[in-house]
């Protein structure tokens, strides 16, 4: 019988399992604790938080974990205390079997600065499992001759827990044929053997009931027992012997399912029936019984399933040959499975973020992954790798784990996303590999400013605008993202003529659209210098600025300003002297005007609207001289009317008139006495005139009361023709001048009810124009135009008119520049029809004649027709009205195509002919009276 060795006190080994749980081991850099097993959830394993450095506070603050792989978590962190405690009870035969050392490993992790520390836990073992028998009962057959001592194999006791706490010894009923031994062996299965202490006699006694008892040395001790059944058998000499007693083979893992491993064989020297010789597995446990499989007769033992080198690497197989008395011996089959590179390595990322800011310094931890290979040897030695074109490096760190770190500066604007492939290799052969995908975001910060696509811009505008309209778009494109690239606008604070830029300009602050809050005036300012800022919504923002011109285009929205003849203010008409004496050709007075636009829409041309004698006097068509046509004659009126019309160059046109009154006669007293006697006929000639005169105008006015009779019985029947009529009567506006051929010249006669009929040429139909009292003086009175009679004067010519008599007085605050103000006419010719002057020279040289003669006339020393000083107007107002009163124009008169200068009348009618005049020539003294 064994010796059962003495038991510890259990309390006593607890107390010594936690004592040496507090306790490091001396390793560099690993941490070691020992517990016992079947510990409470929750029990205390060590001071992790002092092994660490660590307060316990800092634990949660720092992101301590624990990290293990393929098991479930044994062990918690208690971040109250700081201690490592268990999580779970742990059975130390389910997790180590009958390893002498049970040692769970697994790392504790540091989040803050990513570092790993290795723990070690050792799980002692304790008496928490009895002996056990594979079976309860047993029958042994023993042949009657059987040899003292011999020794016949019983039932497997196996016992769970390792050391003293396995099994020890056994202990046999009391009988007097056998005793129980055990072979030595130190951890693991033991088989008990039957030793035969005395022959037996099949005739004494057949049959032996034994009760075998397995005991282990834990404190308390625990033990087991197993009916044992011995049948003498009758003599059989020789029993089965098998070849070698331990069979060995290396086999690797994959090997095909039913593959033969090895062959046992035993012999038998008997004969017959007693050398049947059958194979049986002793210990079988369900996963052999699942992988192998013997074939009871042969002996091959060949595969039933797939081998697995990482799941279990090494068998042990007894087998038992037995003869038909039941003889039998028994021998091992230790089968060692060889590994082979079947399994691709793995990468499990631990920790880390897959996003990274952009101003990240090179060096940063981006990533914690590990990576391992179930195979072993050098099949599970693996290495990484990434592409070096990346800007991040792989660092080995402890326990097959790496760290991805950046290598340089990143800029989100050029890659925002990468793409990282960590490629793991093995070194078996051949290697086996695989990938895993890290997508890493760039997170932006606000390091670009937006930027405009151009350094400047210019927009064009024309003046008059609507307020409100938008004029322009500015764009500023951000490279940043989100809030970085949100760009709003906004204007620079500055000031127009004292006047703060808002006032003038906004912008929408989201689009950059720009919007006029007042209608320009080119006259007022030709252009807007401003800055448009754009900035981001970073933090903190940036911004730029970009220059932006705004040029205002002038319109023709100004009539022309006639500066000369002045209307007197007391309503009457001023008088223009005109001798009887003067030749074709003869200055006999300048209408000056100018018109505060520029360019095209500035220049201006006269003609001739009406006049009482029509063919007696022309106007020149860009310089505005009122000139006599012919030679004048004594039936011709004393006074004439004129009406000049001047009209721009602008779409549409815009055009003012002034009424000239112009008396024929040599001097003011002839003037005064033609206008206090009745005019008498010199000659049967101008008698006949007149009679004729008269005639045709009783002619024509009877044609007119036919006509409006007609006219008035038409429109009774025919009401709704009068629209039509309307709409299709034509204008005189449109017509040229010349195609008007005027029945004048009865003026004297038919001052109390007097009509007029004008006749146009290549005209569908006669407008017959009642004129009102001093018609010389306007063409067209505001009341004839209020009439809605659709015969008379078309509505646009005395919207035209209104447009003359509510012309704007002059602002003396603008100015020609220098491109826009048009040259002299004096390099034309003296040709009415020329081209426009676009000649500086010319231009500046106009600008001092005109100058000159404006100072002049000033002074006294130049008339038109009249006194000193007074331009032929003192035969109206007297000597002592002058020129003082007329504004200095210097900067803004412009009369396009002259020829000739304002002079000295009185040397006009002395026979001298002015400078740059076309050769109007008068003999001195010729004078003609009527």
């Amino acid at each position: 019988m064994a010796v059962l060795q003495s038991p510890w006190h259990y309390s006593g080994l607890i107390l010594l399992f936690i004592l040496l749980g507090t306790l490091r081991e001396a390793r560099a850099g690993q941490i070691h604790y020992s517990i016992p097993e079947e510990l409470d959830k929750g029990s205390f394993v060590g001071n992790i938080a002092r092994d660490l450095g660590l307060e316990p506070q800092e634990l949660a603050e720092r992101g301590v974990r624990i990290v293990s792989r393929g098991r479930m978590q044994l062990f918690a962190l208690s971040l109250r205390s700081g201690s490592l405690v268990t999580a779970g009870r742990i059975d130390r035969e389910e997790l180590c079997a009958q390893r002498a050392r049970c040692l769970v490993n697994f790392n504790i992790l540091v989040e803050d600065k990513l570092n790993l520390f290795p723990v070690e836990v050792e799980i002692v073992d304790i008496n928490d499992n009895a002996p056990r028998f594979l079976r309860e009962e047993l029958e042994v057959k023993i042949i009657e001759n059987a040899a003292l001592s011999s020794r016949f194999p019983l039932m497997e006791v196996y016992d769970p827990d390792v050391g003293v706490n396995s099994l020890q010894g056994f202990k046999l009923s009391e009988n007097s044929h056998f005793s129980v031994e055990m072979p030595g062996k130190a951890d693991g299965p033991k088989y008990p053997e039957l030793v035969l202490e005395r022959a037996l006699d099949r005739e004494e006694q057949a049959i032996h009931r034994l009760v075998l008892t397995a005991t282990d040395g834990g404190d308390p001790a625990r033990s087991s027992v197993a009916r044992i059944l011995v049948t003498v058998l009758d003599a059989n000499d020789n029993a089965p012997v098998f070849t070698q007693p331990v069979y060995r083979v290396n086999v690797p893992e994959n090997l095909p399912v039913g593959t033969p491993v090895l062959s046992v064989n035993a012999t038998d020297q008997d004969e017959g029936a007693h050398a049947e010789v059958t194979y049986s597995v002793v210990r079988i446990t369900e996963k052999i019984s699942k992988t192998f499989c013997l074939n009871v007769l042969t002996g091959e033992i060949s595969t039933s399933a797939v081998l697995d080198y990482e799941d279990t690497s090494f068998y042990e197989l007894d087998i038992e040959a037995r003869d038909r008395p039941g003889l039998q011996d028994r021998a091992k089959v230790l089968i060692t499975i060889l590994d082979v590179n079947d399994n691709v390595p793995e990468v499990a990322v631990t920790s880390g973020s897959r996003s990274v800011a952009e101003s990240t310094p090179p060096g940063t931890v981006i990533i914690l992954f590990q990576v391992y290979d179930r195979d072993s040897g050098l099949n599970g030695l693996v290495t990484c790798s990434i592409s070096r074109s990346l800007p991040f490096e792989l660092e080995k760190s402890v326990d097959n784990y790496y760290r991805l770190v950046t290598s340089t500066v990143l800029d989100r604007e050029q890659v925002s996303t990468y793409n990282i492939t960590v490629t793991a290799t093995d070194k078996g052969m051949p290697p086996l590999s695989t990938e895993m995908l890290i997508s890493l975001n760039v997170a932006d910060i606000n390091d670009n400013p937006p930027a405009f696509p151009h350094t400047s811009y210019s927009v064009y505008i024309p003046e008059n605008n609507p307020r409100g309209a938008s004029i322009f778009s500015v764009t500023a494109h951000d490279p940043d993202s989100r809030e970085n690239a949100q760009v709003t606008y906004s204007l620079a604070e500055d000031t127009i003529q004292g006047v703060p830029l808002s006032s003038y300009i906004s912008i929408n602050s989201d689009t950059g659209i720009l919007y006029a809050l007042h209608s320009f005036d080119y006259e007022q300012f030709r252009d807007l210098q401003l800055r448009v800022i754009a900035s981001d919504s970073g933090d903190p923002p940036l911004s730029s600025n970009v220059s932006l011109s705004i040029f205002v285009l002038d319109q023709n929205d100004n009539t022309p300003e006639i500066l000369y003849p002045i209307l007197p203010t007391d309503g009457s008409t001023g008088v223009e002297l005109a001798p009887r004496s003067a030749e074709p050709g003869y200055l006999v007075t300048k209408v000056v005007a100018v018109d505060r636009d520029s360019g095209q829409n500035a220049w201006l041309s006269y003609r001739l609207l009406k006049a009482s004698e029509p063919g007696l006097f022309v106007v020149g068509l860009h310089t505005g001289e009122v000139r006599t046509a012919r030679a004048l004659l004594d039936r011709d009126a004393l006074k004439q009317s004129l009406v000049v019309a001047v009209q721009d160059h602008g779409q549409p046109p815009l055009s003012a008139t002034v009424t000239l009154t112009v008396a024929v006669a040599d001097s003011i007293p002839d003037v005064l006495a033609d206008l206090g006697r009745p005019e008498v006929p010199h000659d049967s000639d101008a008698s006949g005139l007149t009679l004729y005169l008269v005639v045709a105008v009783a002619a024509v006015s009877c044609v007119f009361l036919a006509f409006v009779i007609v006219l008035l019985a038409l429109r009774l029947r025919h009401w709704h023709l009068s629209r039509l009529l309307q709409t299709s009567g034509s204008g005189l506006a449109g017509v040229p001048a010349s195609h008007f051929v005027g029945v004048d010249g009865v003026r004297a006669f038919l001052q109390t009810y007097s009509h007029e009929v004008s006749l146009t040429a290549d005209s569908r139909g006669s407008h017959v124009i009642f004129p009102q009292p001093n018609y010389a003086d306007t063409l067209i009175s505001q009341e004839s135009c209020g009439k809605s009679e659709p015969l008379l004067i078309p509505e646009d010519f005395c919207k035209e008119q209104d447009s003359a008599v509510q012309q704007a007085p002059p602002n003396t605050d603008w100015r020609f520049s220098q491109a826009q103000r048009p040259g002299t006419s004096g390099s034309q010719n003296g040709d009415e029809t020329g081209t426009w002057p676009n000649n500086q020279f010319d231009t500046e040289m106009l600008q001092a004649m005109i100058l000159a003669s404006a100072s002049e006339a000033a002074d006294g020393s130049s008339t038109l027709g009249g006194g000193a000083g007074t331009m032929g107007l003192s035969a109206r107002y007297g000597p002592q009205f002058t020129l003082q009163h007329v504004p200095d124009y210097r900067q803004n008169v412009y009369i396009p195509g002259s020829n000739a200068t304002l002079t000295n009348a009185a040397g006009k009618r002395d026979g001298k002919a002015p400078a740059g005049g076309n050769g109007n020539k008068k003999k001195s003294g010729k004078k003609e009276k009527k």
